[in-house]
């Protein structure tokens, strides 16, 4: 708006010049004339290079043809203004009475810009004007600035506007810009009417100013505006000032396509907001503090049938923008936005995208955001609550789950996405006692398997795209499954009749429990403890899958009808194989050949051992026996052979002992030591 007026206020100088100029000076000096005073005034040099035409009915003024206002010192960016032609007509006996009421204003063709230096200065301040006070002065005019001025109507047509920002590296242009101004008096309101074109599209802006000499003045004054695209429309109404640059009050917003309004903002692509999500909706109290800070409070964001609150506060000082607040919704329903937006080759087997991930999104600025959720509806897992946060710091965003509640279990961990050094993925998950089937039937049309589920989760990946980062994923997890059943099979069945036809309504494979751990190493998972435990029969399963690639190798081995006593069982071992697209199930008559040979093997080595064991103790027996009979010793209970040789030789040697000095054998049960009777 102080654009607009300050330009305005600065042609209409010009031509009330050039009208004072019509009764003293020639025609042919009337150019050079105005541009001397208006370069004085203003400190910008103004060239006329086509003709000046002065008009006297139905009001004074002229038209001025050729037009062109130099820009700033220091830019290189071309004029700030060129105009084919500019026509003016004043109320002649406001000006002998030393206002300017300007009844007609009419700009073809300009070509305008905006300009502001890396130091925050723009273009549109003038040095000759006060370096950039109001420049409309109320009633009565002020010192130094430009007279009072009161427009009837004023038009700029089919203009071409370029807004360059040197700070904030922006530059912008608009093409087809229509214009119409109406202000009765500076000191009072003003209204604005603006149309622009842009990537296609047409864009509209109708504004109503409280006071506009107040508004210049840097005081806080009312603003009413509306902002609208093809599908799109949103208001302010509330107050704000320029100096410094504020504004408080009411916001509303409303949307049944986004494509138009992104293509004004120059951002080309298909509609992005799908049809159940429409309307999206927003309102709100804002306020832009004079430090530069934005605050929303009692926002209410409606996406569909969602409703979301919000309270967000945006601070544009340091490094990066931050922001922070709270989001809550009672429900949310994100089915509109996750419906249809897998990529088939995700699953399809082809391999997975290989286009590059623009991440930059992650430094646009940081931000901690608490999150409340009540149920949430994606379509593919419903959960009952969530409670979390996000967290942006430097280009590293965590998705925080302090407490997820869904399917009669929780859910608890963090997602991470770091791109401060190339892009990767991470994080860590716990899922604790999850009913299967309900998750299963909502996310796979799968009800064939019940029970409950717990799982722990680690993982990293990185790279530029998504076929990098499952060819690098690394890290480890546990499954278990609590009792449960596998619905429509009857393993046990059919394993003990060798019948492939148990299978169908009324059979099912009752489970105590399933459990497995696996690791990942370079985008292949490894898994060599799946087991499920059932009464009648267990499974045993190992192998791996390639996430990168997108392969199975895989061995699962059912079993049945197990001998406590020698271990025989009847086994099944059944490969999985190939692309997860299309895996290839086959019996793995190698491996049970294999297995068989080792059972026999081991039986055989039993057997050995046990007959080496029968000839050993045999041994033995007969050397007790020879001792025994040879020393005449009995062996003991717990006395080892070598205990009791030891025994023997010790007990002839005494009896040699006593016989060569003259006394009698002991008797053979006495204790070696005992006394003999008198």
């Amino acid at each position: 708006m102080r654009w607009i007026v300050r330009l305005i206020g600065l042609l209409v100088f010009l031509v009330v010049v050039v009208v004072a100029a019509i009764f003293l000076v020639p025609a042919d000096r009337i150019a050079n004339l105005a541009a001397r005073q208006f370069e004085a005034a203003t400190g910008r040099a103004l060239t006329i290079t086509g003709s000046v035409s002065p008009t006297i009915w139905p009001s004074i003024g002229a038209r001025i043809e050729g037009v062109t206002l130099a820009n700033m010192s220091g830019s290189d960016a071309g004029p700030m203004f060129t105009a084919q032609s500019v026509d003016l007509g004043v109320n002649l006996s406001a000006l002998v009475g030393g206002a300017v009421s300007v009844q007609r204003f009419e700009v073809q063709q300009p070509q305008i810009i905006l300009e502001r230096d890396a130091n925050g200065r723009g273009n549109w301040v003038f040095e000759g004007l006060g370096g950039g006070e109001a420049t409309a002065p109320v009633e009565g005019g002020g010192s130094g600035g430009l007279p009072a001025i009161s427009l009837d109507r004023a038009l700029i047509s089919n203009a071409s506007l370029r807004f360059i920002d040197h700070a904030a590296g922006t530059d912008i242009t608009v093409d087809g810009v229509d214009l119409e101004l109406t202000m009765p008096d500076t000191a009072g309101p003003a209204d604005l009417r603006l149309t622009a074109r842009r990537g296609g599209q047409t864009g509209r802006i109708e504004a109503h100013v409280g006071s506009v000499a107040g508004l210049l003045a840097g005081d806080v004054v009312a603003i009413a505006a509306t902002l609208s695209a093809d599908g799109a429309e949103a208001r302010f109404e509330g107050r704000a000032g320029l100096e410094p640059l504020a504004a408080e009050g009411r916001i509303s917003f409303e949307g049944s396509r986004l494509a138009p309004a992104l293509a004004l903002a120059g951002i080309a692509g298909a509609e992005p907001l799908p049809a159940a999500a429409r309307p999206l909706t927003l309102g709100g109290q804002v306020t832009l503090a004079p430090a530069g800070s934005l605050h929303l409070r009692e926002g209410v964001i409606g996406v569909g049938t969602s409703r979301i609150r919000a309270a967000l506060d945006l601070v544009t000082s340091g490094d990066r923008p931050n922001l922070t607040g709270e989001i809550g919704a009672d429900s949310l329903d994100l089915r509109p936005f996750l419906e249809g937006g897998g990529d088939a080759s995700a699953s399809g087997g082809t391999g997975w995208p290989t286009d590059r991930i623009d991440a930059s999104a992650l430094g646009l600025m940081d931000a901690r955001i608490g999150l409340t959720l009540g149920p949430v509806q994606t379509g593919f897992a419903d959960l009952d609550s969530l409670r979390g946060a996000l967290v942006i710091d430097r280009s590293r965003a965590v998705l925080e789950l302090a407490e997820v509640r869904a399917f009669e279990g929780a859910l608890a961990g963090e997602l991470v996405a770091n791109n401060r050094s190339g892009l990767s993925v991470g994080g860590t998950m716990q899922l604790r006692n999850v009913q299967l089937l309900p998750l299963l039937r909502q996310a796979a049309e799968f009800e064939r398997l019940t029970g409950t589920a717990s799982m722990d989760l680690r993982f990293l990946g990185s790279g530029s795209s998504v076929d990098a980062i499952m060819h690098s994923l690394e890290g480890t997890g546990r499954l278990d499954f609590g009792a449960g059943e596998i619905i429509g099979f009857d393993l046990a069945g059919m394993l003990r009749n060798l019948d492939a036809s148990y299978v169908g309504e009324g059979n099912r494979t009752i489970f105590e429990s399933l459990t497995g751990s696996f690791t990942m190493q370079g985008g292949v998972l490894r898994n060599e403890d799946l087991a499920l435990a059932a009464s009648l029969v267990t499974v045993a399963g190992r192998g791996t899958v390639d996430l990168g690639e997108q392969v199975l190798d895989y061995r699962v081995t059912p079993e049945a009808m197990r001998n406590a006593d020698t271990g025989a069982a009847l086994r099944v071992p059944l490969l999985i194989t190939g692309p997860w697209s299309a895996p290839r199930f086959r019996l793995d008559l190698e491996g049970l050949a294999e297995q068989r040979l080792s059972e026999e093997r081991e039986r055989l080595e039993a057997a050995a051992r046990a007959e080496a064991d029968r000839l050993e103790a045999e041994a033995r027996a007969r050397v007790q026996e020879r001792i025994e009979d040879g020393l005449g010793v009995t062996l003991q209970d717990g006395q080892s052979t070598e205990d009791a040789l030891r025994q023997g030789v010790e007990d002839a040697v005494r009896n040699r002992l006593n016989r060569l000095l003259g006394g009698s054998d002991p008797a053979p049960d006495a204790a070696p030591d005992a006394a003999p009777e008198n």
